[in-house]
């Protein structure tokens, strides 16, 4: 089994004020990591920083910061900050996003995204090492930045990574390569492309409950927002659900909403959202690491008859 056994903060069901309790019992539980997120709720940093406080000892991890969100200069200095915080234990995450996220909801201009995610890794590298950086790169151009006070040790970098062009440069220039929504299988193919020294993460939902018309009707919910998204439509072509996946995609093209969720096979929500009782979960969670990934970060969402707090609990690797 690996070592790595990580959880998403904030928990789905509870601010992150109220999570402190179930955060503080998670080095208890036997787990290693916990990984941040940022999309529409808690930021990315405020969350880690509290588990510094709550859980010391975790390693800490953002799955993902977008790179277009924050300035390169801000971004190096929150991710020296959480570095500062918890030294060799900060493992800074970042991405592209998505168009939603960047454009609409944040009002900056998604371009080149391949492009701006390697320029920002390449001036993260040179910042967090203290160095004073003035580059013209292809997406952005700083001159003269220099943090006030760089970390002691600098933080591991990692890429969100869907196809085989980042997935390279994850295991190229990166210390690993973040992805999610696929299945035990994919990880096989995923693993290929960046090749067996690079760290490979990935954040996997998971519904402790047996009522699986249940979940596969919350499942279809869920898959519609991503899975229709270009960056995740086209992941799933690579991954060999282009297929499988059309009528969804034609639906979605002509509007209807409904007919969108009705075209996505249980056979998909299966595969992507791990369910069951604890023990099958754990057990199917054990399959993404027996194909390869190094630290499944767990992703616990509400709707079965089990709490978030018990599916914690269940999921922990101590059981």
């Amino acid at each position: 089994m690996t070592q790595n056994w990580g959880m998403t903060i904030p928990f789905f069901d509870r601010s992150l004020a109220e999570a402190r309790e179930l955060i503080g019992e998670l080095p208890a539980l036997g787990y290693t990591d916990v990984w941040s997120a940022e999309v529409n709720g808690a930021d990315a940093f405020v969350p880690l920083a509290m588990a510094t406080e709550w859980a010391p000892g975790l390693r800490l991890g953002s799955a993902i910061v977008p790179v277009y969100t924050r300035g390169p200069g801000v971004l190096a200095m929150s991710a020296a900050t959480l570095a500062d915080l918890a030294p060799e234990r900060f493992v800074l995450g970042i991405g592209s996003s998505s168009p939603a996220i960047v454009s609409r909801w944040n009002a900056a201009e998604f371009a080149k995204p391949y492009a701006r995610t390697r320029d920002t890794l390449r001036f993260l590298r040179s910042a967090l090492a203290g160095e004073k950086v003035t580059e013209a790169y292809e997406t952005f151009e700083v001159k003269g930045f220099k943090l006030e006070r760089a970390p002691r040790i600098a933080p591991k970098i990692v890429l969100a990574a869907l196809r085989p062009r980042m997935l390279r440069l994850a295991a190229e220039e990166a210390d690993g390569a973040i992805t999610n929504w696929l299945s035990p299988d994919d990880v096989r193919r995923v693993r290929a492309e960046i090749g067996p020294g690079t760290e490979l993460i990935a954040r996997i939902f998971v519904c402790v409950s047996e009522d699986a018309a249940k979940v596969r009707e919350m499942g279809r919910r869920m898959l519609a927002a991503y899975l229709t998204v270009p960056a995740y439509a086209a992941f799933h072509d690579w991954l060999g659900r282009d297929e499988v996946l059309r009528p969804m995609h034609e639906a979605w093209r002509a509007g209807d909403r409904q007919a969108v969720l009705r075209a996505i096979p249980d056979e998909v929500v299966d595969a992507l959202i791990v369910h069951g009782d604890a023990a099958t979960c754990r057990a199917r969670i054990e399959e993404y690491v027996a194909n390869g990934l190094d630290t499944p970060v767990l992703a616990p969402i509400p709707g079965g008859e089990v709490s978030i707090t018990q599916a914690v609990r269940g999921l922990a690797p101590k059981g």
